[in-house]
């Protein structure tokens, strides 16, 4: 998984609340667990004016001209300003695998739905729950700034305008650990690796049996 300490990037408006996860990435593309591929797919059916299905060659599907992320301004965004109980409805991890696909390596929104949330993280993607009055007033600035980026600092757990204000952001430590390392679940475990091996040789002493000594 990839580590996250520090990201500036351009950001792109999703201005609506309640985004479930069939919004972000439909089912018919939940067939693939690549982790990779889906970004093509990212908010399909908002994304384009016909209706996307797996394997297709977007580049010549048709564009919905007033999505935003059609809009040339947004182009190669890569921090997501939301709305609040961004992420709701099913619990499919494929939502954070298609922003991150698609070169989102932020979102900021005033709440996220906690499955989603917690899968986020899961998979190198980090959710920032900001004020809704500070993500109000960054909506504004982005729209009236053209080429408006944000710097995302995990490390001092801020974020910072082009005009050097900071606001702070809460996250929990295991969490902040595993992003600024870039381990995932099976990273973590990894962590521990001499111990575990440590362990299994204890039990092999102990009880050989159990790995099939004398059979």
């Amino acid at each position: 998984m990839r580590a996250f300490t520090q990201h500036k990037g351009l950001v792109a408006p999703m201005d609506r609340s309640n985004v479930d996860t069939d919004m972000i990435i439909p089912k018919q593309f939940l067939k693939s667990i690549k982790r990779t591929g889906f970004g093509p797919n990212l908010f399909d059916a908002l994304r384009y004016t016909d209706e996307g299905q797996p394997d297709q060659d977007c580049s010549q599907r048709p564009l919905n001209p007033d999505f935003v992320l059609n809009q040339a301004r947004y182009k190669n965004a890569s921090v997501l300003l939301a709305r609040s109980n961004f992420g709701c409805g099913s619990s499919r991890e494929h939502a954070p695998w298609a922003l991150d696909d698609y070169g989102f390596q932020a979102v900021i929104a005033p709440s996220f739905a906690d499955i989603f949330y917690n899968n986020c993280f899961k998979n190198g993607l980090l959710p920032i729950v900001l004020d809704e009055n500070v993500v109000e007033r960054l909506f504004q600035e982005v729209e009236a700034s053209e080429g408006y980026e944000l710097t995302v600092d995990l490390d001092a757990k801020t974020v910072v305008t082009p005009a050097g204000e900071s606001f702070g952001f809460d996250v929990d430590d295991f969490r902040r650990h595993c992003l600024l390392n870039g381990l995932d679940d099976i990273g973590v475990t990894l962590e521990d690796a001499e111990q575990i091996k440590a362990y299994e040789e204890q039990r092999r002493q102990a009880a050989p049996w159990l790995f099939g000594a004398g059979q």
